[in-house]
């Protein structure tokens, strides 16, 4: 992989893409990409489970899914907590000579991204086991009425 495919602002999608076109240019199999092995092991195991109890996990993966919304809410409210004691808080960052607020800068636009990527990384293992368990569901109930 060049150093031109890892830099690529068109996101892990194509990235992987991108691997599975490399492994096909060296005449490999693309079962043993780790990211395909890591699926395969999701769905053998919910293949493993009664329909029953599969409709109750996938229950509990929309309510995760859904429940993820709480890192949002905490990221804007944040800013709306600091606004109230601003005069407070101003004061007390920008004493004289104090470069507290440098410090509480990073700590907040650190602690920010981390959430947002934190969010958006665990509404997309959330959508992957939903689909792997609708996938499962649907499979099975086309062969009954086969």
């Amino acid at each position: 992989m060049g150093i031109g495919d890892r830099l690529s602002f068109r996101g892990d999608a194509h990235r992987f893409y991108v691997e599975l076109r490399n492994v096909a240019k060296r005449n490999e199999t693309v079962k043993d990409i780790k990211e395909l092995v890591e699926v395969q092991e999701i769905v053998s195991f919910y293949q493993s489970i009664d329909t029953f109890n599969l409709k109750l996990i996938y229950y509990r993966m929309v309510k995760e899914k859904n429940g993820s919304g709480i890192i949002p809410l905490l990221v804007t409210s944040v800013p709306w907590f600091f606004f109230l004691f601003s005069k407070q808080l101003q004061e007390f960052l920008f004493q004289e000579g104090s470069s507290l607020w440098l410090l509480f800068s990073f700590f907040y636009l650190v602690t920010l991204s981390l959430s947002i990527v934190l969010h958006f990384r665990e509404k997309a293992w959330a959508e992957l086991h939903i689909k792997i368990i609708q996938n499962i569901i649907d499979s099975r109930n086309e062969k009954k009425k086969s």
